[in-house]
């Protein structure tokens, strides 16, 4: 018979095992063909699942795609479960359960679970790695001018106080060849060059780049990769162990539909102990990957709810939901292509990009375009200046219907003829 510490701790485990959905049934139930009308009708289903606000369009879902509502109650119930137990769950089963997370997570991406880390986001992922490198004066680091911002600062402060060099490239909007952009790459390193960070999904584009070959690149002449993916985990079908990479971050609050404040590290096993923790955690190994995560006292809810996001993900498949994705975005860019005064920011050929699209307006700056967006026709967007990125992103979630989007096609052909 179980004594009562026991119990609790059996029922407080519980939390981290899959839950059953309440739009599990007819995610079951796949239409027998797939034509156009039952195509639509599985994605009006799952548009139940998200409960959103009437007086605007959100098609500004890369920054954080909500939760759906069977994951948003049982995070909910999560918080209440945690906050009934207090200092006895955090002493007990916190890291039991946020161990069970983390091997689901590692089956979903692809990698094994003492190679990855729960983090905040891609920014605190990516960051612990250009930090934790042991920089020497002369050392070059290789990026593009269309990484995030974030990396980017954390490169120039690794320069500043250490000395190492940072080299840009810039991506074209629509290489040739997928050789195009590995010899892009390739002609930036040199004997010094110790990293090269690359993007697996432009964030400001949508543009998805060659990885496994930049990996092999970069492998082939010494250097190690580290790949922004902050918007691919949950978005487009892969694994991180088919990348070849040493080091992987990603957001899980944006296309697995966490709550805000979940995201992954990878880290190769035979790199991990090279690597300085940003915080002191001496109890660990330092082949222990668990030393790069020393979190102090964190919403651990936030741990729990990822498993449902998980199997709510998983319900749909993500080769479906890429599918679903890429159709979304190719609706309308094929609609506002070659109009004039409208051009894309993103990549003609359709399987270099998914969900995330790029549009300006000629003679119109993309803060104002978002601005009459959202107060004339009621459609949230973000403004993105780039080097060669001048226009508002676009990026539709599985909720966003073709009608939503009829309606921005309109608004960018009447402000496009203003």
């Amino acid at each position: 018979m179980l004594n009562k510490r026991q119990f609790l701790k059996s029922l407080l485990l519980s939390a981290a095992l899959p839950f059953k959905l309440k739009s599990e049934a007819f995610l079951k139930e796949m239409p027998h063909s797939w034509t156009a009308e039952a195509f639509e009708d599985y994605w009006l289903k799952i548009r139940n699942d998200y409960k959103l606000k009437s007086d605007y369009i959100n098609l500004e879902n890369g920054y954080f795609s909500m939760m759906s509502q069977p994951v948003l109650e049982a995070y909910l119930e999560d918080v209440r479960k945690v906050n009934l137990e207090a200092s006895y769950y955090m002493r007990t089963v916190q890291f039991d359960n946020k161990q069970k997370t983390k091997e689901r997570l590692a089956t979903l991406v692809g990698c094994a679970p003492e190679e990855l880390i729960i983090t905040r986001n891609t920014t605190e992922s990516l960051d612990t790695i250009i930090s934790g490198i042991d920089w020497k004066p002369g050392d070059e680091a290789v990026m593009a001018e269309q990484d995030y911002g974030s990396m980017l600062d954390m490169f120039k402060q690794q320069a500043k106080r250490f000395g190492m060099v940072n080299k840009m490239v810039s991506i074209p909007l629509n290489p040739k060849s997928d050789d195009e952009i590995v010899d892009l790459y390739a002609n930036a390193i040199t004997p010094k060059t110790r990293l090269l960070m690359v993007c697996h999904m432009i964030n400001i584009s949508g543009q998805i780049l060659p990885v496994k070959k930049i990996c092999d690149m970069a492998h082939a002449k010494g250097v190690e990769v580290m790949v922004d993916g902050a918007h691919a985990i949950a978005h487009i079908d892969f694994k991180i162990s088919e990348l070849n990479c040493d080091y992987y971050g990603s957001s899980l609050h944006k296309w697995l539909g966490t709550p805000l404040g979940a995201g992954i590290l990878y880290v190769q096993k035979d790199k991990i102990k090279k690597l300085w923790p940003i915080y002191g955690e001496y109890a660990v190994a330092d082949d222990n990957i668990k030393k790069l995560n020393h979190t102090g006292t964190h919403p651990v809810y936030t741990d729990l709810a990822i498993n449902h996001a998980i199997d709510y993900h998983n319900s749909i498949g993500i080769k479906r939901k890429e599918e679903r994705l890429r159709f979304l975005q190719n609706y309308w860019t094929s609609k506002v292509k070659n109009t004039k005064n409208i051009y894309l920011n993103t990549p003609e050929d359709t399987q270099r990009s998914c969900a995330i699209a790029n549009v300006g307006i000629s003679g119109i700056k993309p803060a104002d375009l978002a601005k009459t967006l959202l107060n004339q026709y009621k459609i949230w967007t973000v403004a993105i200046e780039n080097t060669n990125v001048h226009g508002v992103r676009v990026t539709p979630h599985l909720y966003s219907t073709t009608d939503a989007l009829d309606q921005f096609v309109i608004a960018l052909k009447e402000i496009a003829n203003l």
